[in-house]
């Protein structure tokens, strides 16, 4: 089709991509900001661009070294030209993800043709996991796309029929986007790359692919996009560095200290449930990928090679002391890949009957989500007061399921047709359908906002009561709710809280207050002041005879104020 209708080619490629962008950016700020990472990633960018201090990331006014500032600096730029939405909070992970997704595109088109660039494309864009990740504020989406993007360039470069000059270019590519991916969450940018092509190279006997990595010129690229900022907040603030490197990063991969533990399968279902709906193919072609895959006249196989970096990956975090769902997000790219190649090879019969399989599972999930009763939506609520969120999400899923059956059977359509046209067109309808279906699965998530957001909160408290006065102390007892600074539009003060803060607490300890008692003598001198607590902390304020006044409470929290 490409070789004898190029212009149409181009044109439908077009299409695609603008029905792919519809479904990807379409309502990314529908949904409020969740506790803790969505409050916590918006509020650090929200101050950054607030301040304009580019160097220092802050959290709650407090410093904070946690990760490093490429996210913060993208979505602050975001903040001041298209204003503090949760659109804009989110604008730089749907972004980067999205360019991620077409780079894959790309990257199957130069390594297998046409007809991979459009599966290993679609494969990423139709991924659960990294669709849910791509849409949900945090750093891992940023992470995983840079990755992403260096593995492919990586295996443009070792491509047999490139050129010097163009492996070389291909390369500082990838040594480029392996500097953004460590300015976005750190050394881990450097380390899933370096331990992918160690393990390669032991398990492969390829020690020539050292030879042409142009490590010199890659680490100076590295290095002139990594150092000036690390120089510069190193200079600034004493405690980075050892903060930084041994507490974030040695101590939360060698320890447990962070408080992140799971067994040694932890990552396995979020594997299982993440590749949806790609997973048995991924499975049934593990054996073609590892003895079929056709190796370069250099003896690379890039099929070997994404293999070795997913094992990586995961054998990587499975071995942490500290364990997210998230961390095993640069999988998918390689996955990616290598479901693409499945799927242009396998059999088409059998495709169509994986399909028919997956589509009746999604219609009978409807159909069991749509019976249910209310006893048993409690047993996953745990309290009466979710049912009425529980009830709200159970529409979401049901008309999530429903786009994913429909996707089904135009695809069950499209492979009955046969021939390469169908298969593509199955291949898209699937991942066009399962990205719908993720985007409103997880749009749908906003029913919990109540419990999971402070903006309900905020709001009925001013609009009982007025507006909160931004020049008046705010304060938050023994809690931090990550997503109150950002909805306030200002910092608050903390109390008998340190947590992830503790950092920027001991270099600054004047902006918080150590203990309820030391609080207690600082709210009983104001004329009014505004504190946020959980209800038993408020209950036993009270008690205590300590003034406060109720603006309004949910399951979480209580917002008081002094009179």
């Amino acid at each position: 089709m490409t070789a004898t209708h190029p212009a149409a080619s181009r044109g439908l490629v077009a299409v695609l991509i603008a029905l792919f962008a519809i479904a990807w950016f379409a309502g990314i700020g529908a949904r409020r900001l969740v506790h803790p990472d969505e409050g916590r990633y918006a509020e650090i960018a929200r101050e950054m661009a607030a301040s304009g201090d580019w160097v220092t990331p802050r959290l709650n006014g407090l410093k904070y070294f946690e990760k490093p500032p490429l996210q913060y600096w993208m979505t602050a730029a975001a903040f001041r030209a298209l204003g503090v939405h949760e659109w804009t909070a989110r604008l730089w992970p749907a972004l980067v993800s999205f360019a991620a997704v077409l780079f894959i595109g790309y990257t199957g088109l130069r390594l297998g043709g046409p007809p991979l660039g459009l599966a290993a494309g679609a494969a990423l864009g139709g991924s659960a996991w990294f669709v849910v990740n791509s849409h949900f504020l945090s750093l891992d989406a940023g992470l995983a796309s840079f990755l992403g993007i260096a593995l492919g360039a990586f295996l443009i470069a070792q491509r047999p029929e490139a050129t010097t000059t163009e492996r070389a270019a291909w390369m500082l590519a990838a040594w480029a986007a392996m500097a953004l991916a460590t300015l976005s969450k750190g050394p881990i940018g450097l380390v899933l790359p370096g331990g992918a092509l160690v393990v390669y190279t032991l398990l492969q006997r390829d020690f020539a692919l050292w030879r042409r990595l142009h490590l010199g010129r890659g680490l100076v690229v590295f290095a002139a996009l990594c150092a000036p900022w690390f120089v510069l907040v190193a200079r600034s603030n004493d405690e980075f560095l050892h903060f930084f490197f041994v507490h974030e990063h040695f101590q939360r991969f060698l320890t447990t200290t962070h408080r992140r533990i799971g067994a040694w399968w932890y990552f396995l279902p979020y594997l299982a449930a993440g590749l949806l709906p790609w997973l048995l193919v991924f499975v049934f072609g593990l054996r073609r990928l590892a003895t079929a895959g056709p190796r370069a006249g250099s003896g690379f196989s890039w099929q070997r090679f994404a293999l070795a970096w997913s094992a990586f990956v995961l054998v990587f975090f499975s071995a942490s002391g500290s364990k997210l769902p998230s961390y095993i997000l640069p999988m998918f790219p390689a996955l990616a890949l290598l479901v693409g190649f499945v799927l242009v090879a396998a059999d088409l019969r059998w495709l169509a009957r994986l399909n028919a399989a997956l589509t009746l599972l999604a219609a009978v999930g409807a159909a069991a989500l749509l019976l249910v009763d209310r006893p048993l939506l409690l047993r996953f609520g745990g309290e009466e007061v979710q049912l009425p969120s529980l009830l709200a999400y159970r529409t979401w899923l049901v008309c999530a399921l429903a786009i994913s059956v429909a996707g089904g059977l135009v695809a069950w359509r499209a492979f009955a047709r046969g021939g390469a046209g169908g298969r593509m067109l199955g291949i898209v309808a699937i991942a066009l359908a399962a990205a719908l279906t993720f985007r409103v699965a997880e749009t749908g998530f906003d029913a919990f906002r109540g419990t999971r957001s402070s903006y309900d909160l905020l709001a009925r408290a001013q609009a009982a009561h007025g507006p909160l006065a931004p020049d008046l102390p705010f304060f938050q007892v023994r809690m931090y709710d990550q997503t109150a600074p950002f909805y306030l539009r200002r910092t608050t003060t903390l109390v008998d809280f340190r947590d992830e803060l503790a950092l920027g607490i001991d270099a600054e300890p004047h902006k918080a207050h150590a203990t309820v008692a030391d609080w207690q003598s600082a709210w009983s001198a104001l004329d009014q002041g505004y504190a946020l607590m959980s209800p038993a902390e408020a209950a036993r304020l009270a008690a205590l005879g300590v003034p406060m006044r109720e603006l309004a409470r949910d399951s979480r929290r209580v917002l008081v104020s002094r009179r």
